[in-house]
Formats: C-alpha cells, structure tokens, sequence
C-alpha cells in the first residue's frame, strides 16, 4: 500500500472510531447495549475506570466555564474555544459510554472481548487452552500478548490455541494468542468460561464415540 493509501486507510479508521463513540453517548442515554444478543451474556468492566473519567470530565467543565468568562467580551474566540470544549468533554464521556454500552459478551460458542470502540475481539471457546482468574498490574508487553487493563489492572487470563487476528487503529496487524483483560466480575467470568469450557470437551467426547 502505497503512503497515502496507508494515510488515508487510517484516517478512515479515526473517522469511524470517534462515529463509534459518539454513536454510544446515545446508547448510554438510553440504556441500551451494544452486541448482547438474547442468547449472550455481558461482563462489564466500566466501572474500574469511572472514577477517573468522571474526575477528568469535571475539570473540563470547570475549564469551560472559566474559559467562557474569561473571554466573555472576545466573542470570536469565545465561541471557537466553546466548541472546542464542548467537543473535549462529549470526547471523554465517550470513553465512559463506550465501555458501558460495549461490554465482554459470552455466548454458546464465544467469548467477545472488548474495551470501548477500540478492541473487538471474538474468540471461538473451542480454541481456549487455559482460563485463570488472576490479578496483575499491566506487565511488559510481549509479542502475541494483548493486555485490556482498567486502571492498570487485569484479573482474567485466557489463553488460546489458534492466534485471533487484532488490527489496531494505526492499521497494524497483531496475531494474539494470549488476553489479559479486566471484569467487574471476573469469578462469574471465569467460573462461566470454564463450565462452558467442560461442556465444549463432553460435547466432543460424545461425537467421537
């Protein structure tokens, strides 16, 4: 791909990514999910970072209407940097959104790991090899390794047989083969992913014989 292929490719995946989010501010207005489905069950993981989102958007707003005083009688700049305010603070909310209305969902037949508009990954449960309900600070990144912290913890595992293709937002493409994710409830998680886990193993016993 040529560089302004390449340059155009990731501006269209900017341009999709901050739709996305936007797109959630209403989801979360009206209390709905993304990606659910009757038959899938949501892990959400929102709340570890709500605190620091809530935190930051307060110090925005307070950054607006101090900046709207200040340049009360620059009607010109007052507006321009309205706008850029404004814009600002929906930006972060969306973070807050996107991660409520985006939660893990397990199925039958998959696990789907998100963070936000950012990650979406569906992973089949017949490729998972290990589960483990773990606490860990983010560790050092390591090749096939994908790290989703909260508040720069994870507390599930899961490692898989076969790599899961990830392409990130700059257009680089990852081969994953072990997730590092966060729950806010990750013994309900792994607890379900290793029942079905057992399930998926007596389901091919029973065809084999």
């Amino acid at each position: 791909m040529t560089g302004h292929g390449a340059a155009a490719g990731t501006l269209g995946r900017i341009v999709r990514h901050e739709a996305r989010a936007m797109r959630s501010l209403a989801l979360w207005a009206a209390r709905r999910t993304h990606g659910v489905g009757v038959d899938g069950q949501a892990f959400g993981y929102a709340r570890g970072q709500a605190a620091m989102v809530y935190g930051i958007a307060f110090a925005c707003l307070v950054e607006t209407v101090g900046i709207s005083y200040l340049l009360r009688d620059l009607p010109v700049a007052h507006a321009v940097m309205l706008v850029l305010d404004v814009y600002t603070l929906l930006t972060i909310l969306a973070l807050q959104s996107a991660a409520v209305t985006h939660p893990h969902v397990l199925t039958g037949r998959s696990l789907r790991i998100r963070r936000g508009v950012t990650v979406d990954l569906l992973v089949p449960l017949a490729d998972l090899t290990a589960v483990r309900r773990e606490l860990r600070t983010s560790p050092d990144r390591r090749p096939g390794e994908l790290t989703l912290d909260i508040g720069a913890l994870t507390n599930v595992t899961v490692e898989l047989a076969a790599p899961v293709t990830r392409t990130t937002l700059l257009g680089r493409t990852e081969r994953i083969t072990t997730i590092r994710l966060y729950a806010e409830d990750p013994d309900a998680l792994a607890r379900e992913l290793r029942s079905r886990q057992a399930a998926g193993r007596k389901d091919g016993d029973t065809v084999a014989r």
